[in-house]
């Protein structure tokens, strides 16, 4: 098992990360890096000794991800541990913009990590005790006594390494004007020693500086308190500069003591000179301090009431990232605390027990009010006490006989919103998620009357009163099952729109109608049910529906003699996306009880045509039905919430704004937590993986095949990657883009078999995929073991090759794609069921969803998708209910290729799934020239 170490230079970013094992075997599997001899420190039996062992050295950018897998996975050595810990710690520093531009000791350009707060040197001095032996085994001196690195030291030349390394990209130059700061190439600049020292106050300095604010003529104010807006006028505030010892955190003084020379010595002999570098970076971040810099004693600063005003607020969030902290009297309550309410106004009527009214209130015409709250601890004002602080010109004012810090704009924002009206649809996301954006603001909002009582109904769904399974259904519910139903009934009882996003094969369809025949039983509910779906699933959907609730009148509103005619109360409409977006009108004219979206995926675009259509039927209640909600980034989850209870996510920009750029870029973790707690209550996710939600499963087994390339593919690979980089770096940014889609499908291609890339007519098949050669021995086990194989990939043409070749080999097979008719569909799988065709290709866009094909024990992905939930879409064709025997599910991947580097991104995107979501091939065409290059690059494993 490797160690690791890291070895330190000038400037940080050259240092390297070393890999070495004990016994002198060169670490395997580092393509990219360069082996040397590193001298270590090893134990032995009578104590340590220094030994050569030769060490892989990875330069830092190629180090990181090595080593934050190694901490993801925590199976490596300690040492190895440490370091990837370390690498998200310094990750976590620069994404958090804690860039200090300094000197290296040798006069270079380079980065540091800070300025660095108590908490984090207190964090980096608690790594640092945790590093292992093994994580800095390199004595400082070839000869001599064998001294280690001091830890904390060597983890800090780390975290300035990360620092000063990854701000250095190929377009760093064109946004500093030159390669000092931004190239990876040493710069030296001598004359800007005396700029460095001052920039690398907040790193190297002892000391750090806090202001107290302090506030003379309280007394004297509230003796000679008037009723008028002037209040506090004669109270004059000063923020006193403290200086805080770095070492000892318990060390405090006034500045002007620290000068006097009475605590001065306790600083150590550069406190002065550390705190006046301070205070220059602090007067930079909040302009009131600079002329505390041309005094002789920087000892405190007056303050006037629009300055004070900005320390509430803006002017505290910046000396906060330059490092001072601010401290209020205490005599001062800064405990004002504001909130909105939104509810019925007084007096309005109110939704019945059961909120049989709900829906009405729900509508756009209904108006729900939105009024201020502001308390003084745990006394709330009224309505005049409101109006002096709106009144106000300073930030202090006195209430019942206590004076409040407020910031007199906050006061205004709430008089001129008192008594504000809201949609109702707005209402419950405020509700929902504890807070309102106005006027650019955020602002607490707690819901009052029967909003709150929906509120507490939705966020605890299984309190309400267990809905009976109706009794015209022909199966029994499993017990999660049931709870869908409950939910399902519960959400659309109330008006509201709502998402099952159970993963596939966990029996929607069979809730659906189980809905479906429950709502027949209330006249208010009771209705048709038009079922949207892709042409694939009609014939399914018939054969459920008439399986579980035979009876219950079932038409397909498809093809040339398609009618409605005769619709019964009760009846299932099955239509196609196709077939809905051109008949819409017709469509809109029924009063539909229930309208369902299967795979709702096909809206997830909510500007294209099938979307707006949809959008323009009506229904008492619309639930939408998918495996993967969200398959690429979070609009198409809006695209979805909106359809099935429109507004409740607000405009698509804003959504956009408020959450999906802070979720997708992980820019504010908060983001996300507001974000469930809105969607949480209308969208139902659960997983195979779940606890109790399908024991009765058999196990699922995946397995990743590696396979090299023949040399046909190696030279062929080699040849395109070559021609199409020199043609991509002359290009333009329209058409590059489309040369990058070009190269990532032609090697994908070749991956395949170099027939498919060129296009054979009449191709030699056997012999020159190293693919082809594995599936072959895959299927002879398989077959020999009698059992059923899906066959999945996501080109028609490469289906197509192994059906010849399956044929060529006298292995009976069968070919489904998107031009396959719905009644051949449903008759192949009827033969696959049956066991007449043990092989089932398919094309993994036109049958990734809505087959049930359980008769398959295995499952094969002759190539990868870009996204790992259409890939799992496809395994659950075999991986659901009602499959009795386990599954072995085999991803074929080309070895050294961009196949694998696919392979690792896929890996860590469905780890990412719920919180970091990307936007699959699109986001490959930004890369850089050398980005590209490196991710297509023929190469040997690097794991």
């Amino acid at each position: 098992m490797c160690r690791s170490v890291f070895l330190s230079a000038d400037p940080a970013r050259a240092g390297s990360v070393a890999f070495w094992r004990p016994d002198g075997v060169a670490p395997p599997g580092m393509a990219a890096a360069s082996v040397t001899d590193l001298t270590v420190v090893l134990p032995r039996a009578d104590g340590i000794e220094a030994a050569r062992v030769p060490a892989a050295l990875l330069p830092m950018r190629t180090a990181l991800p090595v080593l934050t897998r190694a901490r993801a996975d925590g199976h490596g050595h300690r040492s190895t541990v440490f370091w990837g810990a370390a690498a998200l710690h310094a990750l976590h520093l620069v994404a958090r913009g804690l860039l200090l531009p300094g000197l290296s000791p040798g006069e270079h350009d380079a980065w540091r990590a800070g300025p660095l707060r108590v908490q984090d040197i207190g964090a980096v001095r608690r790594l640092a005790a945790a590093m292992p032996p093994e994580a800095h085994a390199t004595p400082l001196e070839a000869t001599g006594p064998l001294l280690l690195p001091d830890p904390e030291q060597l983890l800090r030349a780390f975290l300035d390494a990360v620092a000063d390394a990854l701000p250095r990209s190929p377009a760093a130059p064109l946004v500093t004007g030159g390669p000092a700061y931004a190239g990876p190439e040493p710069v030296r600049l001598p004359e800007q020693r005396s700029w460095a020292a001052d920039v690398a106050a907040g790193h190297d300095a002892g000391v750090r500086l806090s202001l107290r604010i302090e506030a003379d003529g309280l007394a004297d104010a509230a003796d000679s308190l008037t009723d008028t807006a002037e209040e506090g006028s004669d109270v004059r505030f000063r923020a006193v500069l403290q200086v805080h010892s770095v070492s000892d955190p318990a060390l405090v003084a006034d500045a002007a003591d620290v000068w006097a020379g009475a605590a001065g010595e306790a600083f150590g002999p550069r406190a002065r000179m550390d705190a006046l570098l301070a205070l220059r970076r602090a007067a930079r971040a909040w302009a009131p301090l600079t002329p505390l810099l041309s005094a002789a004693v920087p000892d405190a600063a007056g303050l006037a009431d629009e300055e004070v005003t900005d320390l509430l607020g803006a002017g505290a969030h910046a000396l906060g990232a330059a490092g001072v902290d601010v401290h209020w009297p205490k005599g001062l309550s800064r405990e004002l605390s504001t909130h909105a309410e939104v509810g019925p106004s007084a007096g309005e009527r109110e939704p019945g027990r059961e909120f049989a009214a709900l829906p009405s209130f729900l509508s756009a015409d209904a108006l729900l009010s939105f009024t201020w709250s502001f308390a003084v601890g745990d006394r709330r004002l009224d309505r005049d006490e409101l109006d002096r602080l709106a009144e106000a010109k300073r930030p202090l004012v006195r209430l019942r006989d206590q004076w409040v810090l407020i910031d007199p704009q906050d006061a205004r924002l709430a008089r001129s919103g008192q008594d504000r009206k809201v949609t109702p649809v707005d209402a419950l996301g405020a509700a929902l998620t504890g807070w309102a954006e106005v006027e650019g603001r955020r602002v607490e909002v707690r819901p009052t009357g029967w909003l709150a009582t929906l509120r507490e109904r939705l966020a605890d769904p299984e309190a309400q009163q267990p809905v009976e399974q109706p009794a015209a259904l022909a199966a029994t519910l499993r017990d999660y099952q049931r709870r869908g139903l409950n939910w399902l009934a519960g959400m659309t009882s109330l008006g509201l729109g709502c998402c099952l996003a159970d993963d596939m094969g966990l029996g929607k369809t069979i809730t659906l109608i189980a809905l479906h025949l429950h709502r027949q039983s209330d006249a208010g509910s009771a209705g048709p049910t038009l079922v949207v779906c892709p042409t694939s699933l009609m014939g399914n959907w018939q054969r459920e529906i008439e399986r579980f609730a035979p009876g219950t009148p079932v038409r397909r509103f498809h093809g040339a003699r398609r009618g409605l005619d005769g619709l019964a109360d009760g009846e299932f409409v099955l239509t196609t996306y196709g077939t809905m977006r051109l008949d819409a009108p017709r469509l809109a004219d029924v009063p539909w009880g229930l309208l369902v979206a299967d795979e709702a995926q096909h809206v997830k675009n909510p500007y294209s045509s099938t979307a707006r259509e949809l959008r323009s039927i009506g229904a008492r209640a619309r639930v939408a039905l998918t495996g993967t909600p969200v398959e690429n980034n979070l609009s198409e989850l809006w695209a979805i919430l909106d359809w099935t209870t429109p507004g409740l996510l607000g405009r698509l920009g804003t959504f956009r704004r408020r959450y999906a750029e802070a979720v997708e870029g992980g820019q504010d973790p908060a983001a996300a937590d507001r974000l469930t707690r809105l969607v949480r209550p209308f969208l139902l996710r659960r997983r195979k993986s779940d606890p109790g939600i399908a024991p009765e499963l058999p196990p699922k087994t995946e397995t990743d095949h590696a396979v090299s390339l023949t040399r046909e593919q190696t030279a062929l690979y080699e040849a395109v990657v070559r021609e199409a980089l020199a043609e991509i770096s002359g290009a333009g940014s329209m058409a590059r883009r489309g040369l990058i889609v070009k190269l990532l499908t032609g090697l994908k291609q070749i991956c395949n078999h170099p027939a498919q890339y060129l296009k054979e007519e009449r191709p030699v098949i056997s012999g020159r995929s190293g693919k082809l050669e594995l599936l072959d021995e895959l299927l002879d086990t398989i077959l020999a073991e009698e059992a059923g194989v899906l066959v999945f990939t996501q080109y028609v043409q490469m289906a197509r090759l192994l059906e010849r070749h399956l044929a060529a080999r006298g292995t009976p097979s069968q070919f489904l794609h998107g031009g396959t008719p719905v009644a051949e569909r449903e008759a192949m799988v009827r033969r696959f069921q049956d066991g007449e065709v043990p092989v089932f290709l398919l094309s993994l866009k036109a049958a990734g969803t809505g087959l049930n094909l359980t008769r398959a024990e295995h499952v094969v992905h002759y190539d990868r998708w870009w996204n790992p939930a259409v890939e799992a879409q496809a395994t659950d064709r075999a991986y659901r209910i009602g499959q009795l025997r386990p599954v072995q599910v085999h991803r074929i991947i080309a070895e050294g290729t961009i196949e694998d580097r696919i392979a690792e991104l896929l890996l860590r995107k469905r780890k990412l799934a719920d919180t970091v979501l990307s936007a699959g091939e699109a986001a490959l065409t930004e890369l850089t020239d050398a980005e590209l290059a490196d991710l297509v690059a023929l190469r040997g494993d690097l794991r």
